[in-house]
């Protein structure tokens, strides 16, 4: 008997070192819960005549089963270990086998044994089942927030799609309208426009204007704008009379605030100076009359 409970010791320890990283743990319990009756079976024929104690083993049989199946499953696991001890009862009364006897003080030993073992495996599957009950609380709290990001994600995505339906609609008249807006309204002439400016005007929100502006290659509102100032000074320069008109007027009325920030600007734009711009134009022009 001893060496068939230390070969079962070893035999386990050493099959659980192989399976426990290959399976899951969902597995590795079934298989213990199908195994250990029918190693059980062994001793408790060896006992049967002198103390029935080793039923006891089969008690974490559906207490485990409770713990970590479905109430199917715990029917079937206690079906299964009533059949083991009804084949065992069979068995002992039916053939006979030449077993070892056993003094009381060996019962008293085993059964004390037993006992221990049985609440040492009952009070782990206790504690297993107060973690499951704990992360199962802890979902259970977790579930609604876990519910509206999903639902924050979704309306992403459909946010997402909406916005792509915007920019393949209506980015294009989107910036016809822009267009309009700054040709036919002149509103960069004001010193102060901006974007907020034009999003009031178009009643459209800003960053559909900066999408619908930067989908025609300008990289910003500010690149836009500016381009256009630029493009209203040069056709003033072909317009206005220097003699009669400085060129302060020509900037302001473009809608820039200072001399430094046209100059810098134009030429970043032009790649020349105003003055440079300037009388080369006015030498072309000259030229052409001529």
């Amino acid at each position: 008997m001893s060496w068939y409970l230390t070969g079962g010791l070893v035999f386990i320890s050493y099959s659980y070192s192989l399976v426990r990283k290959r399976y899951s743990i969902n597995t590795i319990v079934h298989l213990y819960l199908i195994c250990a009756p029918l190693y059980n079976f062994y001793v408790m024929l060896a006992f049967w005549d002198n103390s029935v104690a080793s039923f006891g083993w089969f008690l974490p049989i559906p207490l485990g089963a409770y713990i970590f199946f479905t109430k199917k499953e715990v029917l079937a696991y206690s079906s299964y270990t009533l059949l083991i001890v009804v084949t065992c009862y069979v068995i002992a009364n039916n053939f006979d086998f030449d077993f070892p006897s056993h003094t009381q003080k060996e019962v008293m030993f085993t059964d004390t044994i037993l006992f221990i073992f049985n609440i040492l495996v009952i009070t782990l599957l206790i504690h297993y089942k107060d973690k499951i009950r704990k992360q199962e609380i802890s979902l259970h709290f977790k579930r609604p927030a876990l519910l509206d990001a999903q639902k924050d994600k979704k309306n992403d995505a459909e946010n997402v799609l909406e916005n792509a339906d915007i920019n393949v609609e209506s980015m294009e008249n989107l910036f016809l309208r822009i267009e309009a807006c700054m040709s036919e309204n002149l509103l960069f002439k004001d010193v102060k426009f901006n974007l907020s400016a034009l999003s009031v005007a178009l009643e459209v929100n800003s960053s559909y204007i900066s999408k619908a502006i930067r989908g025609k290659g300008y990289p910003n509102f500010k690149s836009y704008l500016n381009i256009y100032r630029i493009n209203y000074v040069k056709k003033l320069f072909t317009e206005v009379d220097f003699q009669k008109t400085t060129l302060m007027y020509v900037y302001t009325e473009a809608g820039f605030s200072n001399q430094s920030t046209f100059n810098r600007v134009f030429k970043q734009i032009e790649g020349i100076t105003p003055s440079e711009y300037f009388q080369r134009n006015l030498k072309n022009n000259t030229g052409e009359s001529t």
